[in-house]
């Protein structure tokens, strides 16, 4: 996916770094995602989550609050509501690009600014929350330690994630002065809330806080054994395919028109785990599957091989193909399933002359009904007629062409 690297002001004027991750193809919607306390905008949840997105048609904005990451200003002179204020000053950076956002996704604290910033940001439809607090003030407990010095000094300086932040009383007034649940009664949006069961960061019972407070449409779906960070790579995936996955009930994801000769659209597969063989299909906006290798080839097998749905596409194609000429002559035809196997074959055990060793799938087919056999012989006839089928068994072409690469930022 194209990554554009951008800045835009922040609450008090700062300059705030920021990467919109696009779609390689037209921008369908826009989202807006909160990193969690002391975080940044480059972690592997948010990585992930914006390119699983974009792999939608979802272009995600994803940046630093004031005084972290790349972004200008001073940490201690935030706190929870000028968070809140970044997130709506972004918003209206992508609405001065005809981008205005209408998803949102907040992780732990940011979870949290995005339940209060959802009333500062019209366009919002739906709103997602990953191991948020129902009380943002319970990010006190990082640096209990240090909360008298920091009521009698003013500040104290604390170690969090091994670097040095310095909080502020006004930090800790703000973040204990915060009341939520007025804010999620009055979302006005689609919720999504997920939270680890054993998150030890944020208890789960906050999830169920969180939608116990929402009106519907909402909905509570569990990250079984991720970590609060969701450092995983198979639990951020599983968070953000379920995240694309809702998103489009309620957001409009209708793309444009095909292109001239390609009737059922632009099929894109995008590398997914450059370190492996993982890829990412999407088809338009609500077809989505992975494809992988094996693990004896090197892969993580967490999707069909490329040969698997070459097969996949003529087993499919053949039960359609009978189910439609079954219908067609008013045949009482019950059922059908169809096993492919595929190998690499001898051409000699094949064909009289060819290439060394050719393609060979393997078709079984089961009918069920009240068929003669007759029927049964002419379905068999008509499962050599199916489009993929004739496909494979004559030659195809294959044009290819190389795009220009999108610059890096």
């Amino acid at each position: 996916m194209p990554t554009e690297a951008i800045t835009f002001p922040g609450h008090s004027g700062d300059t705030l770094a920021a990467r919109l991750d696009l779609p390689n193809g037209p921008v369908l919607a826009t989202a807006l995602f909160a990193h969690c306390f002391t975080c940044s905008k480059d972690i592997p949840a948010a990585r992930r989550i914006a390119g699983r997105l974009a792999a939608m048609g979802i272009a995600v904005l994803r940046f630093d609050f004031t005084g972290l990451g790349h972004s200008d200003g001073e940490f201690s002179n935030t706190s929870f509501s000028s968070n809140v204020a970044d997130l709506i000053a972004a918003a209206q950076y992508l609405a001065g690009r005809d981008m205005a956002p209408a998803l949102l996704v907040g992780h732990s604290l940011g979870g949290a600014a995005v339940l209060r910033a959802r009333a500062g940001i019209p366009t919002i439809k739906g709103v997602v929350t990953l191991g948020a607090p129902f009380d943002p003030g319970h990010v006190s407990h990082h640096f209990d330690a240090a909360l008298p010095e920091i009521r009698a000094k003013g500040q104290a300086e604390v170690c969090l994630g091994g670097r040095p932040f310095v909080i502020t009383r006004d930090f800790v007034e703000d973040i204990s002065a915060v009341a939520l649940a007025p804010a999620i009664a009055e979302l006005n949006a689609a919720l999504l809330v997920m939270h680890a069961p054993r998150d030890d960061t944020v208890s789960i019972d906050n999830a169920a806080d969180i939608f116990t407070a929402a009106k519907h449409p909402k909905s509570f779906v569990t990250l079984d054994n991720a970590d609060h960070l969701i450092s995983r790579s198979k639990d951020s995936e599983y968070a953000a395919e379920l995240i694309a996955t809702w998103a489009g009930r309620y957001i409009d994801l209708t793309p444009p028109a095909p292109p001239p000769g390609a009737p059922e659209g632009v099929l894109r597969v995008t590398e997914a785990d450059p370190d492996g063989f993982l890829q990412d299909i999407q088809s338009g906006p609500h077809h989505h599957a992975y494809a992988d290798e094996p693990l004896a080839y090197g892969g993580t097998n967490r999707g069909m091989s490329p040969y698997g749905f070459v097969s996949a596409g003529l087993g499919a194609c053949t039960s359609m193909t009978l189910r439609m000429y079954a219908r067609r002559k008013g045949w009482q035809l019950d059922s059908v399933s169809v096993d492919i196997s595929h190998d690499k074959v001898h051409a000699q055990d094949v064909l009289p002359s060819g290439p060394a060793k050719i393609d060979q799938f393997i078709r079984v087919i089961r009918i069920c009904g009240t068929l003669n056999a007759e029927q049964r012989a002419k379905l068999l006839e008509i499962a050599d007629k199916c489009p993929v089928h004739r496909t494979l068994e004559h030659s195809a072409k294959v044009v290819t062409t190389l795009e220009e690469e999108h610059p890096m930022m």
